[in-house]
């Protein structure tokens, strides 16, 4: 009887799916997805997720719910994505911060941006801007370079804070350019702005978005897009890597990831996902209005080698200049 039945017991058993496939079939059915930000509510950040998880309703058949997880640069909310359950249900609207550059720039972190996340898709970077008051008397980089070597202690430029992007931006212009242009920390972007255009200040490297309105209307100058490539919001503004520096990116990255060990079929669902809804007219506008440009690969592995890349470019910027928070 055994002899007859065992080969029937086995064609059974490998008719019925394993749990992780049965799992991976289902989801997301059993609960709402959640999309954690790192950062308060309101933000350009938070408003892009609220965007993003409207549209992903329809491709998952599932609610997206954004849940705002704020303090210290990002790390607190991609530390609770980090410790969370693999399963899909839970993921992280990360940043050039989170994703990149706090593993080293704090001295304390729960997490690990190449090790402890499952890479999701790369929605696209925020150009920056080198921007200066019009007293200083340059109009491209070269000159700005020239003048900053021959008046060392004439220039300055802020930043919305210590460790911020704005300031890293400036710690690598002056370790490429050979300058030493002073570094002037502010908490928060608006401060920094109103005292460049006061002349407090000489310069700047922000968001394209930010001063573009200050660029049109001649209060402050253009000098280069502080990114990989050229902006369609000034198509005639060159790239300091153009100008020069070459591989000069400083741009802000967005990127989605879920806890390490998130089965794969999960991650392509959601990947799937993502890319459905970025396809949408409305989130295309949204991307638009907030000068983020798209990203080209939209591949897990894609975000993957652009997180790998950029660690150790922000770890040989904040060791070189002994840059640290508590």
């Amino acid at each position: 009887m055994n002899r007859y039945l065992a080969p029937l017991l086995l064609a059974a058993a490998a008719a019925i799916p394993s749990a992780p496939a049965l799992a991976a079939d289902a989801y997301p059915s059993e609960r709402p997805v959640t999309l954690i930000v790192p950062f308060p509510p309101g933000g350009p950040t938070d408003a892009l997720a609220r965007r993003l998880a409207d549209k992903l309703r329809q491709p998952l058949k599932q609610n997206v719910i954004v849940e705002n997880r704020s303090g210290a640069g990002g790390n607190i909310g991609s530390e609770y994505v980090a410790m969370a359950k693999p399963d899909g249900y839970t993921l992280l609207f990360g940043t050039s911060g989170p994703l990149a550059i706090n593993v080293s720039l704090y001295k304390k972190q729960g997490y690990d941006p190449q090790t402890s996340f499952a890479p999701i898709i790369r929605i696209g970077h925020l150009p920056n801007i080198l921007v200066v008051n019009p007293s200083v008397p340059a109009n491209n980089m070269q000159e700005l370079i020239a003048y900053a070597k021959k008046n060392p202690e004439a220039l300055s430029y802020a930043s919305s804070g210590n460790g911020a992007s704005s300031h890293l931006a400036g710690i690598l212009f002056n370790r490429m350019a050979g300058t030493q242009i002073m570094h002037i920390p502010y908490k928060g972007t608006g401060p920094a702005l109103n005292d460049l255009l006061g002349g407090q200040v000489s310069m700047s490297f922000t968001d394209i978005l930010t001063a573009l309105p200050y660029v049109k209307a001649g209060k402050l100058r253009a000098i280069g897009l502080a990114s990989a490539q050229r902006s369609d919001a000034l198509p005639d503004l060159p790239t300091l890597s153009e100008q020069g520096l070459k591989g000069y990116d400083v741009s802000v990255f967005f990127g989605i990831v879920a806890p390490k060990n998130t089965p794969a079929p999960v991650v392509d669902t959601l990947n799937r996902a993502f890319q459905a809804a970025l396809s949408d007219p409305e989130v295309a506008q949204t991307l638009r209005s907030q000068g983020i440009v798209e990203a080209q690969d939209k591949t897990p592995q894609g975000l993957s080698a652009f997180i790998s890349a950029e660690v150790p470019k922000w770890r040989d910027v904040i060791a070189s200049a002994h840059v640290s928070i508590d």
